[in-house]
């Protein structure tokens, strides 16, 4: 028994593509979309009752308690070291928007959060004495794949993304939002995710 237990081990070894150099194995299948959003049209903040009163955000003008202009989440999931990024559509063709900006959670299966991120238009968001990361530049509007949000995803564990469109003042909206899993740019050795980190 333990002699084809050993064989099947052996046959089946190949079948994991590995890393270069022997690593683990990285993602090698087709792309793989995962909605976080789904559109939502414009409103006025004030018609939005659901505000998220643990965070604050800095501005002159607007709100510093956003309101929840839509929620959603992906996962678990394991990327294997492949990329995700963000898009509009899940064919990853197309661009997404928001007024004001969406906060990614990222959580490990048992809810514990691993990272938080803002995308889009804020000039710095806060959660108690946590000042949460911005990621990409300050606007409204994103190309397709521009944001890379790989660097605050587990390489090899599972992880689920929280996503939150928020709004600060005058009115809000969010398009479709996807994250893709792509192995395209293939998998980034130790030293690589420490510097994107």
């Amino acid at each position: 028994m333990r002699l084809f237990s050993v064989l099947v081990v052996l046959l089946l070894a190949p079948a994991c593509p590995k890393a270069p150099g022997g690593g683990d194995p990285v993602y090698s299948g087709p792309s793989r979309a995962f909605r976080l959003l789904s559109e939502t049209p414009e409103a006025e903040t004030s018609s939005r009752p659901e505000k998220r009163a643990d965070l604050f955000v800095t501005t002159t003008t607007g709100e510093p308690v956003p309101a929840v202009v839509a929620t959603g989440q992906a996962g678990p999931v394991t990327r294997q070291g492949g990329r995700v990024r963000l898009f509009g559509d899940e064919a990853g063709k197309q661009g997404w928007a928001v007024d004001n900006f969406v906060l990614l959670e990222v959580t490990d299966p048992r809810g514990t959060v691993l990272h938080r991120a803002v995308i889009g238009f804020q000039q710095g968001c806060a959660l108690g004495a946590e000042q949460i990361d911005s990621l990409g530049p300050m606007k409204f509007s994103f190309a397709a794949g521009e944001i890379d949000i790989s660097a605050l995803l587990p390489a090899r564990d599972p992880f689920i993304v929280k996503a939150t469109a928020l709004d600060i003042g005058g009115v809000g909206r969010v398009s479709d939002l996807f994250m893709i899993l792509s192995p395209e740019l293939g998998a980034l050795s130790q030293d690589e995710e420490l510097r994107e980190k």
